[in-house]
């Protein structure tokens, strides 16, 4: 039997218990996360928690992919940390809500579509290096940070404690699905290693030791800050960096969802849900934030498909800040860093090891540079455009490679020219070099019928072309370039050749 709720797709009783226990796997695991990124950016931890629920909540009924989860993420707090250190926690609300209104205007002019642009080797890289830092971010977990910042193993029995217990996690975990799959693996791992520490008094770290939490709603408060130019140029910097890296990571989040779950998400959509999410983020004293990619495996992992999953994580969160603080409080950390480091070893795409020899090498030396800034400079945005950047230069230089040229005598008096392939920036040298005004005849033909001029680089080269041989007091003739080849050209009067009929109709970008 199906039914259906709230607008959402109809689905059978066992899909909706499928989706409301992913739901619950994914807040269990979001809620440290949410809570330490917000400790180590110097905010109150509760803060971490409202990001966590207002992006949620949010995302979830409004963004553009169903089953994505998106709460208080570190890859946006830490372009933050200086502005919080040198002008304080309103300023921070303050670059929020203004990141929160750039990510919502590329949405509306629908600009999300160019995560399209983002190559596969710079998404393998992407997600080898992400699953590379969360695994290195439990490890934190198996120590303590002293009040100088420094990091110390904890002793022997608790060390061997976290430990037995993580195992325990990462067992029930990936052994659990082989019996049953009734109920999502990592929930029950979280549940099992919690009562075995409660019942055995095992004394371990708990979410409670990270910091207490508060139990009350965010509250509506404008950010106190001069309403004034030089406040603008303070926080636009920190705003645009913010809205670009979080927007970054959610639609790589987007597009890897689509890749999972052979489906379709709409990325300027969930551009202005993030935008949405953000700028109430600024406005209810939360640290903002963006997409998940931990938390949004944990769901699909747990059977989370549609936006149910997402829904229950937030308002499970929002239990949380309400009544169920003291009890969350209690779940042992390292089941939490079992179920994560689980994430991690699934995020990683194991694959590419295998592609190592196949692919090109330009293209493995990119996936690793991009997982090499990641890991280390914990910089998405630099990641992957630093990726992109080598992709794009190298398909540019291969694409100048591919213009050629024919030549032939149609008499004495008349020479055709027959180039193909793209005629751009990267190759024009070549397509010029193949040119000879001072030996051609005095009639020159030049066909584009099998060459694309791509960009106004290109152009110029035609006029430049045209300009040649009018010095040369000979006559040449473009043919099948396309009508706004021809309005573009400054020397094309009398020397382009246009036939309506049969001329492409291709757009020359500027």
């Amino acid at each position: 039997m199906e039914v259906k709720l709230f607008g959402l797709p109809k689905m059978s009783f066992k899909e909706y218990k499928n989706e409301t226990l992913a739901g619950l796997t994914s807040a269990m695991t979001m809620i440290p996360e949410s809570l330490s990124f917000a400790i180590i950016a110097g905010l109150a931890p509760i803060m971490g928690l409202y990001a966590a629920f207002i992006m949620g909540i949010v995302t979830a009924f409004l963004g553009g992919r169903p089953g994505m989860i998106a709460g208080g993420a570190g890859a946006t707090i830490i372009v933050m940390i200086h502005l919080i250190l040198d002008y304080g926690v309103e300023y921070l609300l303050a670059a929020v809500l203004l990141a929160g209104v750039i990510q919502f205007l590329v949405g509306v002019f629908k600009l999300g579509k160019f995560i399209r642009l983002v190559p596969s080797p710079v998404m393998y890289g992407f997600l080898n290096g992400l699953a590379v830092v969360i695994f290195i971010s439990q490890l934190k977990q198996f120590g303590i940070i002293g009040p100088d910042g420094s990091f110390s193993l904890l002793e022997s029995l608790p060390l061997y404690t976290m430990i037995a217990l993580s195992v325990l996690t990462i067992l029930v975990v990936v052994l659990l699905p082989y019996l049953t799959k009734a109920i999502p693996s990592s929930l029950v791992a979280i549940l099992v290693v919690s009562f075995a520490v409660f019942i055995f008094a095992i004394d371990t770290k708990k979410v409670v030791d990270i910091a207490p939490l508060q139990q009350h709603l965010p509250s509506f408060h404008i950010p106190a800050v001069p309403l004034e130019w030089s406040t603008l140029w303070i926080i636009l910097p920190y705003g645009l960096i913010m809205a670009s890296v979080g927007l970054l990571e959610s639609l790589l989040t987007l597009q890897m969802v689509d890749e999972i779950t052979y489906t379709k998400g709409n990325a300027n959509k969930e551009a202005k849900a993030q935008g949405y999410a953000n700028m109430l983020c600024g406005v209810f004293g939360a640290m903002g934030g963006c997409a998940m990619v931990a938390q949004t495996m944990v769901n699909l992992n747990s059977g989370g498909r549609t936006r149910l999953s997402a829904i229950i994580s937030a308002l499970t969160i929002l239990m949380i800040l309400l009544f169920l603080g003291p009890v969350i409080g209690q779940i042992p950390l390292a089941a939490l860093v079992g179920v994560m480091i689980v994430v991690a070893a699934t995020t990683f795409k194991w694959s590419s090891f295998k592609l190592v020899f196949k692919m090109p090498r330009v293209d493995v030396f990119t996936g690793v540079l991009v997982a090499l800034i990641t890991i280390f400079l914990h910089n998405l945005a630099l990641a992957v455009l630093v990726g992109i950047l080598i992709s794009a230069l190298v398909f540019a230089w291969k694409s100048a490679q591919n213009i050629t040229m024919s030549k032939k005598n149609i008499d004495s008096n008349v020479v055709l020219y027959r180039p193909k392939g793209p005629i751009f920036f990267g190759s024009i040298d070549t397509f010029l070099a193949q040119f000879d005004p001072k030996n051609d005849p005095a009639q020159v033909i030049v066909d584009f019928r099998e060459a694309k001029v791509c960009d106004m680089s290109a152009i110029e080269a035609l006029d430049k072309l045209t300009e040649l041989y009018q010095r040369e007091n000979k006559k040449i003739v473009l043919e099948h370039l396309s009508g706004d080849c021809y309005l573009i050209l400054n020397n094309a009067k009398d020397v382009v050749k246009v036939n309506i009929k049969t001329d492409p109709t291709y757009k020359v970008m500027p």
